[in-house]
């Protein structure tokens, strides 16, 4: 889900504004750019976690006609969650560059899946015969699936979502960069 639908959200967090010129209005009002930036995301996040709240009634079925292990589910939805915080993150990074949108999605999917395929253990696998062990592990780090797959084991590790969290940081103040950047054009 998060790696369809994430795109399509930030896709017109800041392409639209910028295409329609609304984000000359949207500056102008008393608020920083931090805020703006924080505001469509969270607005965003919001969405996407509304999304994935609409798939519990799966997890009431799974559960009337079994008994799952709750925990593991319930660690499975918050890592659905930060993983969607850190693609639209990304998403909007990327969406304060362009006027188009349709540019924005493929620039966000493209970034995200990137994220996400570089911590397939068949690549890691290859990559392994002709780079150092502690280079193959710096790129396994900083793979989304990576640390996504161990939250999906039930492991609610402060490692993970400490890195969900700093990328998703990161992004979003390099995106008040852009935003910054892109209002003296």
């Amino acid at each position: 889900m998060d790696l369809f639908l994430v795109p399509a959200l930030s896709m017109r967090l800041w392409a639209e504004d910028r295409r329609t010129g609304t984000i000359e209005l949207l500056l102008t009002l008393p608020f920083s750019v931090r805020d703006l930036v924080l505001g469509k995301f969270l607005a965003a996040w919001a969405f996407a976690c509304v999304a994935l709240a609409l798939t519990a009634p799966l997890w009431i079925t799974v559960a009337w006609l079994g008994s799952p292990d709750h925990g593991t589910i319930l660690v499975g939805y918050i890592a659905s969650a930060l993983m969607a915080g850190t693609f639209l993150a990304i998403g909007a990074f990327l969406s304060a560059f362009t006027k188009n949108q349709v540019i924005a999605f493929v620039l966000s999917g493209v970034a995200c899946f990137l994220l996400m395929v570089i911590g397939f253990p068949m690549l890691l696998d290859f990559v392994s015969g002709w780079l150092p062990r502690t280079a193959v592990e710096a790129i396994a780090a900083m793979s989304v699936l990576t640390h996504f797959e161990s939250m999906m084991r039930g492991v609610l590790d402060g490692r993970d979502v400490l890195y969900f969290v700093s990328v998703s940081a990161a992004f979003l103040f390099l995106n008040g960069i852009v935003v910054e950047w892109k209002k003296a054009e």
